[in-house]
Parts: structure tokens; sequence; C-alpha cells
């Protein structure tokens, strides 16, 4: 395959299900939802990356071809004459019709998200085709943008209760592009992680945000070091390691966080930073960001805020809550949503504002999910039949959590909740659901400052 080809983007048995529908069949209506999970909402997000990157090509008789050859060997039939049918009369362009809730939204589960049809009859068994790649482009993003939305609303809660929630979009610094499983997911969970933050080190989050949702650089990193940059210079010379920092990053209004863990966390902060460099610290005018990097997370905040504090001091602020002089503290090991809500908790308790700590989170924001997670699923829901639409379903009396809704359906706000209904209920309702994609082209394209701005509704 000598490019990306749409023909195989999709599951093997699928190459067969064009001969499988009803004789007559003219359309298929499937729609995507969260059918639950762990969470009771999700932010939809990374549709438009799909798209614009994939559906907004056409097929080329070369990728008829080469997708002939392979499922000749592979064991499927293969519907050459559809293919070019679609490429003779549509220009290689699918056709289909994608209508989805706006990129951004918060909506709670069991509510349709995307419905997907076909605008040329021939064509019916397009909608089924794609889902593999159409689903897959859906549930992680949207999955990482519900997780990263989720741990904003917990941090925001302690912001709001003990320091100041100005500071709430650099409190989740992204620190998982290493632990995903390739370059474009890190790109894809990435950009996700941005809807609801602004600090990151996944690189290619930014840059996708960038591609595909018209935006200028949409998120910041500062310098910090890493283990070999500390270790390098020798556990004798720890302190001049902390120096090389200072010297070459420590600038009036600049932030720099130094990992301190690589010998002994508490030595570090008491006496290096503590005694050591305090003066050096002081009067760069920077805030130097201390990060542990290993132990009891809640434990090891709690003790190095505590150790920070007794040698570089504290101003109580309007909300009786201590907030650091010259230093900050940054977790980025062990971090989860349950961490993060024990490490404010703990320091809450001992007095502290959540203005003191931020946190990096790596797989468990881009890769501690599957998309049963969310229970994602996209499914048929209607089929039109020699001209007539019928309501399609699955109810497996053997587990009722899987079964799928019927009908052409619509997702509408009555009342001021989200509400998924058929078509004909929503007549006269405020519909949701918009058309984002018709026939190749693109109908709706979302601006990143607007997927975050519908975050925030």
């Amino acid at each position: 395959m000598k490019d990306y080809n749409v023909i195989l983007n999709t599951d093997s048995y699928k190459a067969s299900h064009w001969l499988q529908y009803p004789e007559g069949t003219e359309n298929v209506f499937s729609y995507i939802e969260s059918r639950g999970g762990k969470y009771d909402h999700t932010v939809f997000y990374g549709l438009q990356m799909y798209l614009k990157e994939y559906l907004s090509r056409p097929i080329t008789q070369e990728m008829i071809d080469d997708a002939e050859a392979f499922w000749k060997v592979h064991g499927e039939p293969f519907n050459k004459e559809g293919w070019e049918y679609i490429l003779k009369e549509h220009n290689g362009y699918l056709p289909v019709r994608v209508r989805a809730v706006p990129e951004g939204m918060v909506v709670p589960i069991k509510n349709v998200l995307v419905t997907v049809e076909v605008t040329d009859p021939k064509c019916f068994w397009v909608t089924s085709y794609i889902e593999t790649g159409m689903l897959r482009a859906t549930w992680y993003p949207t999955t990482v943008a519900t997780i990263s939305w989720t741990i904003k609303q917990i941090i925001k809660r302690y912001l709001v209760e003990t320091g100041d929630p100005e500071g709430l979009p650099f409190k989740l610094h992204d620190f998982g592009a290493r632990g995903v499983s390739s370059f474009e997911s890190a790109g894809i969970g990435g950009s996700a992680h941005l809807v609801n933050f602004m600090g990151t080190d996944t690189v290619s989050g930014a840059l996708y945000a960038m591609k595909y949702y018209n935006t200028d650089v949409p998120a910041f990193s500062i310098p910090a070091a890493e283990h070999s940059t500390i270790t390098a210079f020798g556990k004798e010379n720890e302190v001049e390691a902390y120096r090389n920092m200072l010297r070459n990053f420590a600038k009036p209004g600049a932030l720099v966080a130094v990992v301190s863990d690589s010998y002994d966390i508490y030595n570090a902060v008491e006496n290096i930073w503590g005694k050591a460099l305090k003066d050096e610290v002081v009067n760069s005018e920077a805030i130097v960001v201390v990060r542990p990097d290993s132990g009891h997370p809640p434990t090891v905040v709690l003790k190095v805020v505590q150790l920070l504090d007794k040698n570089f001091g504290s101003q109580i602020n309007v909300k009786g809550f201590k907030v650091l002089n010259n230093v900050r503290v940054i977790q980025g090991d062990g971090v989860n949503e349950d961490s993060i809500r024990e490490i404010l908790e703990t320091l809450k308790t001992a007095g502290y504002s959540a203005d003191n700590v931020a946190f990096g989170m790596g797989g468990a924001l881009l890769q501690q999910m599957n998309r049963d997670t969310q229970e994602w699923a996209m499914k048929a829901s209607a089929i039109k039949v020699k001209g007539a639409w019928v309501d399609v379903f699955k109810s497996p009396v053997t587990d009722p959590g899987k079964k799928s809704k019927k009908g052409r359906i619509e997702l509408v706000r009555e009342n001021g909740k989200l509400k998924t209904v058929s078509r004909e209920e929503s007549e006269g309702k405020e519909k949701i659901l918009r058309p984002v994609f018709e026939n190749g082209k693109l109908l709706k394209d979302w601006t990143f400052a607007e997927v975050r701005a519908n975050s925030e509704k």
C-alpha cells in the first residue's frame, strides 16, 4: 500500500457486509454514543481530525486495485463495482453525511454524539464500512478530553476554596508523549488534553491542534531538568547541577522546574535548595518549581511543601491558606484523578493553598483507557429498504446494557437538559446535532478557541 487507503481502513469482515443487507436496501443510519462507563458525561472531541485527514481524501483507481489484491488473498469478497461507482459518480469522495454535536461540548452519557448516513442509495453499505475508522477517531480523543476535563473540575474546586482560580489553565501538564503507542496517538490525545489546559510537553499535541483546529500555538512549557541532566554532575556535585539550572534559566519572572529526587529529595529541599542555593533562588526573582518523582505522592508533596515553607517562608492569602515564597512544587509521578484529589486535600488540611502545586500526568492521561472506559459503540438504528425507513436495534438478553437505540435519532435540548429522541419527537425542539461533513466536504471547521469555549459552557 503506497499511501493511506480508506478502503483498507476497516475490519476484515466489513468487506463482505455489502452482500448481507436485505434486498432493496438504500440507506443505513448509524450513530455513535458512550453507553456508560466511568464518567457520567463525555467531552466530545477529535472527529474533525479524522474528517480532514481521511474522509476528505478521494479514493483512486490505484487504491481500488491495491484493495482488490489484498482482499483476494485475505479471504474476503471485494465490492470492486461499488468502489468504482464511487470513483466514477462521486469523483472518489465517499457519499456520506455526518452530523455531530459541537466539538468540546460536554454531553451526558447514553446520548447520540454523531450520526452517519449515505447520500446515494447505491452506496448504502458505506455507512457501516467506515465504522472502524470513525469510532476509533471518536472514542479515544473524547475519552482523553473527558478525563482531563474531570480533573480540571477537581483542581478548580480546590483553587476556589484555597487559592487563585486564574492559575487553573496551567495546573495539569501533559507528560504523556513517551507513554503512548505512536506519534499519532500523542498528537490526538495530547490535543484532547489541551481542550482543558494550556500546559504540555507533548509537542505533537500542540501541533495537531494547530493543524486541524485553526489555532496559533495553543500550549506552553518551561525549561525543566530530567534525571540525566542532574545525575550527569554526579552525586557529590548535586548542588552544582541545580546551580547550573538557576544560572541558565532563573530569570526575573521566569519559571524553571528541577527534578530533585535523584538521591534524597528531603536533603535536596532542606539543605541544597533551602540553604546552599536559597539566596540565589531569591535573588533570581524567578519561581523555582521543585519536582519530586518518587514515593507516595500525597506524603512526599506535603513534606516537600512543609520543608520549602520552613526555608523560604510563605504568605497567607485572602482565603486563609499559605502560599510559598519563591518556590512551587510539581508532582509528575503516580498522578491520576484519585492521587490529585488526595494531594490537594492533604495540602488543604495542612493549611496550604492549591496554588503551591501543579501536576504532570503521563500514561494515566493519554494511555490508561480503552473503548470500554466509556463503553463506546457505533450502531445502526435505521435502514431504508425499498423507499421506507425501518427501525433496527439490538437487545441481547444476556446483556441489557448493550441494548441499542432505534430509529433516526436526534439530540435536543429540552428544559435545559440534553436528551436523545426520535426525529419525529425532535420537531419544535432545539436540535444540537449539526451537519459537519457531506460528500467529501467539511461543512463546519471548528477552531480550537471554539472547542475550548464549548467545553466551558
